[in-house]
């Protein structure tokens, strides 16, 4: 497969173009269709399209779909079965689409199964075979003044959702991730990361769960997206929530080992662990979202503030500091990402 990394960069110095679709429908005569070496599926808070990065041997091409709901945050791409599932901040459901290949730029995504209107306020989703989970930062206790959170564990069938149970902790939650049967979550409001080990077989009933393990982040002022990949956990720092361009991420790799070599309540230092790229040409101010991919070493932002909503392509971050994005596309409101290598 042709290596991504290069074909981003070719197309940022060559003439590169980014289509609202494959095919408009204008041409004269038959086309030999530009073969997907990958997508990269994007959602937004402000509408309800669900975009489609396809990567291609002619070009990214984006493909806009419409989804039921106008708030999406939390996606994953089932590429055996070709189906999105999406979760709904407005619907406050879990919403999973067939076809997906086959839905055309701008074409209506076709709803195949959904669940009960359970959640409250959904940030991330994570997924192992038919258990999907979902992180909610709603507060759960009836105190503003004190954190939490809530893991929403369903299990799925072929036309429905099942939830199995809620596991509940003490501290405002966003982004999550499965490394093997470990969960790994933001706290949000701190640059700290927790771990849940074998979170699905140990929780299996209604309970307020403790981390195995908490500890601190140096270097990131509050920490939002996870990411992993080929040993490598991509993290990123909204710093400032009231500031659009004071944000961040960091690229760890040898992520687990390093992790459990600190002792619970530790700090990760930023110098010979991590590599942070942050500044004003990053263009990020609130990263809500990240994706990496390990075999092209590209990193992709969803970044929220800057501009009412991008996505960002890093492909060469070399030692880190302030450097610009190889590819920059306007998408207001976005949110969550999900990346799927052919």
């Amino acid at each position: 497969m042709k290596n991504i990394r290069y074909l981003i960069s070719f197309m940022v110095i060559a003439p590169f173009f980014i289509s609202c679709s494959i095919d408009d429908g204008s041409g004269g005569g038959s086309q030999i269709p530009p073969t997907i070496l990958a997508n990269l599926y994007a959602t937004s808070n402000t509408t309800n399209t669900i975009t489609s990065y396809d990567i291609t041997t002619n070009g990214i091409f984006i493909r806009p779909m419409e989804s039921s709901s106008n708030d999406n945050e939390g996606i994953y791409y089932d590429d055996v079965a070709d189906e999105l599932t999406v979760v709904s901040r407005e619907q406050k459901v879990i919403n999973t689409y067939r076809n997906i290949n086959d839905t055309p730029s701008n074409g209506d995504l076709s709803l195949l199964a959904s669940g009960g209107v359970l959640l409250n306020s959904p940030r991330d989703i994570a997924v192992k075979d038919n258990f999907y989970i979902i992180s909610d930062n709603a507060d759960t206790d009836g105190n503003p003044n004190t954190d939490d959170g809530t893991f929403f564990i369903f299990t799925k069938d072929t036309n429905a959702y099942t939830l199995r149970n809620k596991v509940k902790v003490n501290y405002a939650v966003w982004g999550i991730e499965l490394i093997g049967n470990d969960l790994y979550t933001v706290v949000d409001k701190t640059s700290n990361v927790a771990v849940l080990k074998n979170f699905i077989s140990t929780y299996t009933t209604d309970v307020t769960a403790t981390p195995d393990k908490q500890i601190v982040i140096e270097g990131i002022t509050r920490t939002h997206g996870i990411t992993h990949d080929g040993g490598t956990v991509i993290l990123t720092d909204i710093g400032d929530a009231q500031s659009d361009t004071d944000g961040g991420f960091h690229f760890i790799g040898d992520f687990v080992n390093r992790f459990n070599a600190i002792p619970d309540g530790g700090t990760l230092a930023l110098a010979g662990n991590q590599i942070r790229v942050s500044g004003p040409l990053t263009e990020m101010g609130n990263p809500v979202a990240v994706e990496y991919d390990n075999s092209s070493q590209t990193i992709f932002i969803s970044e929220r503030a800057n501009g009412g909503g991008k996505v960002l392509f890093f492909d060469q971050i070399g030692a880190g500091g302030n450097i610009g994005p190889t590819l920059s596309a306007e998408l207001p409101g976005a949110s969550s990402l999900y990346f799927d290598n052919k």
